[in-house]
Parts: C-alpha cells; structure tokens; sequence
C-alpha cells in the first residue's frame, strides 16, 4: 500500500482514538460553553521519504517525527517533557506551538501502535483505580519511543536524547535511558484530550497525555529536575525528534 493511500485510509476511517473516557485532569479541559475549534489536518508531501503535517515533519524511511519547540525551564520540579504553549507550563521542560492532534496523527501514519499499559483503569465511582490497563507484547514494543533533542550549540549542531537534560532530584544523576510510551491518551465528549489540555509527554505519568515515560519514579511527581549546565536558557529553539525506541546490545562477557 503507498504512503499517500494508507494516509488516506487514516484521515477517513473514524476516530484516531477509540477510547472515550474521563481523562485524568477533567478540571483542565474547556468549560462546556467555550468554543472549540476542530483541527483539521492537511498532509503536505515534501519529497519521496517526508511529509509534513503542520509543523510536524514524518520521515517514511527512519519512522521519525520532528517538531519545533522551546526550552521552557531551566529549574524547578518537572511532571511533562512537552506541553503546548497554552498547556502547564509552569512544569514542563519543552513547550511547543504544534497541534496535538496532528501529533498523533503522526503516529498513525507511520504505524506506531498504542500501549495503554500507563494508563491507570478507572474505578467505580468515576475515578482512578490503581490498577493499569493491559498491552499485547507486540502494542508494547512497538510502541516504545525515543526521544532526541537537538539544537543550535555555536556553530555546531547537536542532538542528545531528551533524558540527558533531566535529573534526579535526590540522587544528582542523570534519567536513565529508559524508552517513552506513545499511548495514545483519551477522547471525552467528542474532544481529543491532549488536544484540549495541552498534555503530549508526561514524565509523571497521567492519563491525558499521548506520551508516558516508562521508566523509574514515573509515578513521582517530586523526583525530576532540569539538569543543570546542559538545558539551555529559557526560549531556546529546539528540534524534537521521536523514533522507534531501539534496546542498547549488554556488551560480551569476558
């Protein structure tokens, strides 16, 4: 099947998410009456093995996503990696301009499928339940991401994998190399949830967000800083770079 025809078959085959269920912040989501504009996204063919889709660049071949953003803290206690602009920016280490939806919609096009296995099931009273929700081996491999930062050093280009510029609170040292999770998140009352509330990587796991970091303490919300002399200053342009997580071979035993 060409790229272009499978693109297609996403735009026009139903929902990108099927779930529709409360999402863990429903305080954050728009008041009822406010008006809320659908995106529609237009994918734009810029050469044989890239597509553009707003801001967002997908690579074919490498099965990576690009997108702009800034440096948006430089101290203080992180729960994102990435929020929007208009998203909780007061504890994200990226804010970014790009639309959530068209995100996601990356995803699709370049057939990374959902592991909901971040997600926490929710309980009988209308809240959340300790429990997470299940993934095939298969939705949880593939579904494993890295992510690379790169931007402008002097007169060098550099990129470097967005755990190296957070830190352990207690310990001093760096975020293991642990994959993130693309899951996908929620739609509630006909409304993509990140899309509303700004929420794509979420370092503290949450159900709102596209994308959940799997690794240690990612259920604490007081453990995670910037890490200090390797995050640039405030509202420095960077390029975010998503691709298929890949497990570092243990070297041979001697």
């Amino acid at each position: 099947m060409q790229f272009r025809h499978f693109a297609f078959l996403v735009l026009f085959s139903g929902p990108l998410v099927a779930q529709d269920r409360a999402p863990v912040e429903p305080d954050s989501l728009p008041a009822p009456d406010q008006p809320f504009e659908p995106v529609k996204p237009a994918i734009v063919k810029l050469d044989e093995t890239r597509y553009r889709i707003g801001e967002i660049t997908i690579h074919k071949d490498t099965r990576e996503i690009s997108f702009p953003a800034k440096v948006n803290m430089t101290d203080g206690l992180l729960e994102f990696l990435i929020v929007h602009h208009n998203g909780k920016i007061h504890e994200s280490l990226f804010h970014t301009a790009i639309s959530a939806t068209h995100l996601n919609l990356a995803f699709k096009l370049l057939r990374y499928p959902e592991s909901r296995e971040l997600y926490l099931k929710p309980n009988e009273i209308g809240g959340l339940s300790g429990e997470f929700e299940e993934a095939t081996e298969a939705e949880k491999k593939g579904a494993r991401i890295r992510i690379d930062v790169e931007w402008e050093d002097g007169e060098k280009i550099r990129r470097v994998p967005v755990n190296e510029w957070v830190q352990h609170a207690a310990t001093g040292s760096v975020m293991p190399s642990d994959p993130w999770v693309y899951g996908g998140s929620e739609v509630y009352s006909g409304k993509y949830v990140p899309e509303t509330t700004g929420d794509i990587a979420a370092i503290f796991i949450t159900n709102s967000a596209m994308i959940n970091f799997l690794g240690k303490d990612n259920q604490d919300d007081t453990v995670w800083l910037p890490y200090p002399k390797r995050v640039p200053a405030i509202e420095t342009n960077v390029k975010l770079i998503i691709a298929p997580f890949q497990e570092t071979p243990s070297p041979p035993k001697p």
